[in-house]
This record gives structure tokens, sequence and C-alpha cells, in this order.
């Protein structure tokens, strides 16, 4: 199975935090669509990779498509490899994880073209790019095996235990992290890449964001006007 293109939807049960991924991102908003669920968040170079829903509950949260040649074969390989089948619909197949992960497979529409990161007037850079896992330990092993075949990404190593990753391929737009967590429940979250994490955090607090928590050197956790956590990391937003 090849995925050809991800996309990371940041879902809520409104758009209130819509206007703060704008900012935090730089980026547009298409029209919205489905009844004014969903709409494209527009990079002003590149192929989009980030979309918002509105949906039923909450909380808010994040999932992700993986956008493939052939979907129904390759919704028949989810299944082998242990997703449980949630919908059908045209053009998508819903699934969860074996650790009960909601995403998504969808018809791919030829997206090449992954968006660069974008100067601030702080002079740092920033760039949305990587999806973190969240996995519990009685999950983690089991659902790294899962992801890995699914995708067919190599996988890599952290120097930190807690962390590996696996590889992506040519021009992806995001990355898969996988963190083993002391938590109860497997989930998502978004990580923005930036060159000064002090000066990312700052502009993001500036427009609404919450800090959580602070890893010198590393990353630090925020929580955006809808509750939902990511993190901005010290990773280079510029792909190696």
């Amino acid at each position: 199975m090849a995925v050809r293109w991800m996309t990371g939807f940041l879902d809520a049960p409104d758009r209130a935090a819509v206007p703060f991924w704008q900012a935090v991102t730089g980026y547009g908003l298409s029209d919205w669509r489905e009844d004014g669920t969903f709409a494209t968040m527009l990079p002003a170079a590149g192929d989009a990779f980030l979309r918002v829903q509105v949906v039923g509950d909450g909380p808010a949260r994040v999932h992700l498509d993986l956008h493939v040649d052939d979907l129904p074969a390759t919704s028949y390989q989810a299944t082998a490899l242990g997703a449980r089948l949630v919908e059908i619909a045209e053009g998508l197949t819903v699934l969860r994880s074996p650790a009960g992960i909601l995403f998504c497979l969808v018809e791919w529409a030829g997206e090449t073209v992954r968006p660069g990161p974008v100067r601030w007037p702080g002079g740092q850079h920033s760039l949305v790019d990587q999806v973190c896992l969240d996995l519990p330990e009685a999950v983690h092993d089991r659902e790294v095996e899962f992801w890995a075949a699914l995708t067919g990404w190599e996988r890599g190593f952290s120097d930190l235990p807690e962390f590996s990753c696996l590889v992506r391929p040519g021009a992806m737009p995001l990355r898969l992290l996988m963190q083993r967590t002391g938590g109860e429940t497997a989930g998502m979250h978004l990580d923005v890449a930036c060159d000064d994490v002090d000066a990312e955090v700052a502009r993001h607090a500036g427009l609404g964001a919450r800090v959580v928590r602070r890893v010198p050197g590393d990353w630090t956790t925020l929580v955006d006007p809808a509750g939902r956590e990511y993190c901005v990391t010290g990773r280079s937003p510029f792909p190696a």
C-alpha cells in the first residue's frame, strides 16, 4: 500500500479556534463546505495538508487522513492489519486503529508539494509538520507495528526512550512521531517545528494559547482556545 499524502484535521465542536490556527500557521481558509462543517487551510505556496472540521461532540482533537491510490484495497488491507471499520462513504473510509485512534483513508487528489515554513516578524520560522501519536504503555508496541505496516515507512529512533518515529518519504508534509505515555487513552496531537521556541511560544500565547509545560531546549506544550493540546518544538522547520 502506498500513502501518497497526509492531511491533519483539527476537529472541534465549533469554529471558535479556527482564526487562532490561521494566525498560528499564516494560512488562508477555503469556503466552508459539507453544510458548513469542513474547510481547508490554504498555505501561500504548496499543497494543502491541514483542514478544520466542526464535529458534533467534544473535546477538541486531531485526526489524520491518509491519501491513497486504491481506496477499497487499502481499506481492506488496513482491517487485515487490525484496524476496525467505522464507516464507508463516497471517497472515504473511517477506521480506528488497534488502540482506538480514529483516522481516515481517502482518495489521493495528486498533492505533491510540501509547504515551507513561514518567517514571522520576530525573525523566527515555524511550520506545523508533525502528528504525534500518544500511546499508553499497554498499547504502544502493537500500535507502532500497526502504523509502520499501514504506511510502509521505516521506523526510526530517538535519544529519548519514550519516543520513536516513522521516517516519512519524499515530500510528505507530516512526520509521524510515536510517544510512549503514562496515560490510559491513545490519541494524537500536532507539533509545530520552529527555530526559536521562546519567540514562537510567546507569539502563540499572544494569539490566545495557554502554556501547559516547558521542557527547556526541547519543546513546550500549549493548549489552544478550544482546549486542544499541541507542542512547539525546537526541531528545524526546514526539511532535510
